[in-house]
């Protein structure tokens, strides 16, 4: 039975850091709003209560139980977290003179588990606008800064198991010990084994599964990602060939992508049929300029093509997902400190009316979780850390109408970038990397001869989520060559440029 630290979410931006601190750690975690229900089982072994954008002076703070969680289970408080447990168990938590935010220097004051092995003056990340002024009575400072007299302490009497709190955020990357603190806690203060690892995921996974498909039948589309191939393989080893899959070409994927990622496919085992629908929707786009009218065109005519294909499947009861954990969050609003971010939906929105049971095999894994499952898998690294890839594909890396002709000018050109990246080391180097066919035409010498000829723009950004991303900064040199190479090797393109914009205030795709 798998161990357990919950983590009580009350709208902290750092939130999700803390849930991947705990895994690096070793130990499964789950992120649950603060005012959600829960059972207090044996697996549980410990709860973590976030940050939060609200003050503990708010006329109405988002609040929980403290004292009758450590009454069950050991507890750390972080940031408002801390202060929320210092002020319901008689404390005070007052106006800081100053918005506390940014480095600043531990001083440890009382030696204690939770910072063993934590160096004195380590630095640690403040973001708070409130700040303890008085503990409550049977509680003792473990560490203070500069700026504030209490910074991390525990309780000392009347609690069955530890309480804990910090007024600082262990879970993000500045704090440069941070994640030492959250894993004594894990360990010397829960007593977690450390036993959440790939190998046990896949066999507790694989298990359950089995348990719940039996022998039925599961409908899958596949994208050729990292999320529907770990997905599907998983699945595949619980249920074998009664794993239908369906691999659409929509004439947008990268070169060769589409027999590539069937041999990987047919390698892995998996029953994956794959779907030549190009000139379906080259039809369904022609005449199309506007971006999100390209995108609801392909995913309506994915969804047509899915329902196509999976009605030739009799008796299928279940359908497969590629859902990681970071989507089901984001599905999930906190009352009050945050609002939803995206409704999760279906793969291309499918409808509800295919009357399916979802299967979602890594509904509880962060992106780089599900790649470390998949090397175990025996899926080949070059597919589970290959960079993103838009949805609607190359569509949306054509700017204007896409054709037949411009989707092979953006392959040929886009797969001699990627080619050399990976050449020269540097693919592993940028986040993602990408060929945007521009809608501009201008004039070439190519020998004798006056061209007139299309421009693509080169994109490569170095980014940890997403959220954020900064122009790969790529040798002079290589940008030559790569600008040489493609201008003589795919006739129709005569210019090259490099896209030196950031996120924000530009976006890493164009479109």
């Amino acid at each position: 039975m798998t161990e357990k630290i919950l983590i009580l979410d009350f709208g902290s931006q750092f939130t999700q850091l803390i849930a991947r601190s705990v895994r690096e750690a070793n130990v499964y975690c789950e992120i649950i709003p603060y005012n959600k229900p829960f059972t207090i089982d044996a697996t549980l072994k410990g709860i973590i209560l976030s940050g939060s954008p609200f003050s503990v002076n708010d006329e109405q703070p988002p609040l929980v139980d403290v004292a009758e969680l450590a009454s069950k289970v050991p507890v750390l408080g972080v940031c408002y977290g801390a202060q929320m447990t210092a002020k319901v168990m008689g404390g005070r938590v007052d106006k800081s003179n100053k918005r506390e935010y940014g480095r600043a220097i531990l001083t440890i004051l009382t030696e204690d588990v939770l910072l063993k092995g934590i160096t004195n003056n380590s630095q640690v990340w403040m973001s708070h606008s409130d700040t303890i002024a008085a503990l409550p009575e049977g509680f003792e400072v473990l560490a203070k800064t500069e700026s504030i007299p209490v910074a991390a302490f525990k309780r000392t009497n009347g609690s069955k198991f530890p309480l804990y709190g910090i007024q600082f955020h262990a879970e993000v990357h500045h704090s440069t010990e941070g994640k030492k603190l959250i894993s004594n806690f894990l360990v010397h203060v829960c007593g977690c084994k450390q036993e959440f690892t790939p190998a046990s995921f896949i066999d507790e996974t694989v298990a359950k599964l089995k348990e719940q498909l039996g022998d039925a039948k599961v409908i899958m589309a596949l994208s050729g990602g990292v999320d529907s191939t770990v997905a599907a393989t998983l699945i595949s080893r619980a249920v074998g060939k009664n794993l239908f899959g369906i691999f659409v070409d929509n004439g947008v994927l990268r070169k060769h992508e589409f027999e590539q990622v069937l041999d990987i496919y047919k390698q892995l085992d998996l029953n994956v049929t794959g779907i030549d629908a190009k000139k379906l929707f080259y039809d369904g786009l022609a005449g199309k300029t506007d971006p999100e009218e390209k995108r609801k065109t392909i995913g309506s005519l994915f969804i047509d093509v899915f329902q196509q294909e999976a009605s030739k499947i009799k008796d299928a009861s279940f359908l497969g997902q590629g859902t990681i954990y970071p989507d089901v969050i984001e599905s999930v609003s906190v009352h009050g400190p945050s609002a939803t971010i995206k409704s999760h939906h279906n793969v291309g929105g499918l409808p509800d009316t295919m009357q399916l049971g979802l299967v979602e095999p890594l509904r509880y894994l962060f992106k780089d979780e599900v790649r470390k499952v998949g090397l175990a898998l025996g899926i080949p690294y070059d597919l589970l850390y290959r960079h993103p890839f838009p949805g609607p594909g190359l569509a949306i890396r054509i700017l204007g109408e896409v054709t037949e002709e411009k989707v092979k000018l953006l392959q040929d050109a886009d797969y001699l970038y990627t080619k050399a990246l990976k050449d020269t080391g540097l693919y592993d180097k940028v986040w993602q990397a990408g060929t945007i066919l521009l809608p501009v035409k201008s004039v070439g010498v190519m020998g004798d001869e006056r061209t007139y000829e299309f421009t693509v723009a080169l994109r490569a950004v170095t980014s940890v989520d997403g959220m954020t991303a900064d122009w790969a900064h790529l040798p002079y040199e290589f940008l030559a060559n790569i600008s040489n190479d493609i201008i003589n090797q795919v006739r129709g393109i005569n210019r090259v440029v490099y896209d030196i914009s950031s996120k924000p205030p530009a976006t890493i795709e164009w479109e």
